[in-house]
C-alpha cells in the first residue's frame, strides 16, 4: 500500500486531481475523528477538515516523501488547525451552543441522557495529560495502530502503549466514579 500511496502522493505534486482526490477519499474520515474528538463539534470539525484538506492542496508540492504515511503530514496540519481553534476559542467570550439532536424517533429523556454521557466522555478526557488524550485520539477516533501512532508522535511503540494503557485506566476510573453514586 505504501507505494501505491507514494506514488498517489508524486502524481498529486503534479497536478494530478483524481490522485488527490484518492488521497481525500482514504485519510477524510480518519482526520476528521482525529478533529471532532479534540474539539467536540462535529459541525465545526467537517469545517475544520475539510480546510486541512484545502491546506494540504495547497501546500503539498512541499511534502517530501520519507517513508511515513502521508496521512502523519495530514495530522500534523489538523493538529495545527486544532490549536489554532484553541487559541481562538480562548480568545471569545462566548456561551457554549448546545447542537439539537432533535429526532422523531428520540425521547427527550433518550436525548439527555446521550448528551450527559458526551459530556462525561469529554470531561474525563480534559482529565487526561495532553500525551494521553492524542494517543486515545489517534488511536481510537483515527483508527491508527500503535506502529503509526508511534510514528506521528515521535515516540517508541512501547511508550505509546504505556500511555495508551495509563490514559484508558484514567477515563475508566474517572467515568466509574461519574456514575457511581
Amino acid at each position: 500500500m505504501q507505494d501505491d500511496e507514494e506514488s498517489l502522493v508524486r502524481r498529486a505534486q503534479k497536478g494530478d486531481q483524481e490522485a488527490f482526490s484518492q488521497l481525500y477519499e482514504e485519510n477524510f474520515d480518519k482526520i476528521y475523528r482525529y478533529i471532532v474528538l479534540k474539539i467536540g463539534s462535529p459541525i465545526e470539525a467537517e469545517d475544520m477538515t475539510q480546510q486541512v484538506f484545502l491546506n494540504a492542496l495547497r501546500s503539498i508540492s512541499s511534502f517530501k516523501w520519507k517513508g511515513i504515511p502521508f496521512s502523519a503530514w495530514l495530522f500534523r496540519i489538523a493538529r495545527n488547525q486544532v490549536v489554532d481553534y484553541v487559541r481562538k476559542r480562548a480568545k471569545q467570550a462566548t456561551a457554549p451552543l448546545t447542537e439539537s439532536l432533535a429526532s422523531g424517533e428520540r425521547s427527550p429523556e433518550l436525548l439527555a441522557e446521550y448528551s450527559l454521557n458526551i459530556e462525561q466522555m469529554l470531561s474525563a478526557t480534559r482529565r487526561l495529560t495532553p500525551a494521553q488524550r492524542e494517543v486515545i485520539s489517534l488511536r481510537f477516533s483515527s483508527e491508527l495502530s500503535i506502529a503509526e501512532v508511534a510514528k506521528l508522535m515521535g515516540k517508541s511503540q512501547g511508550a505509546v502503549k504505556a500511555l495508551q494503557h495509563s490514559a484508558i485506566a484514567a477515563l475508566r476510573k474517572a467515568l466509574t466514579g461519574a456514575v457511581e453514586p
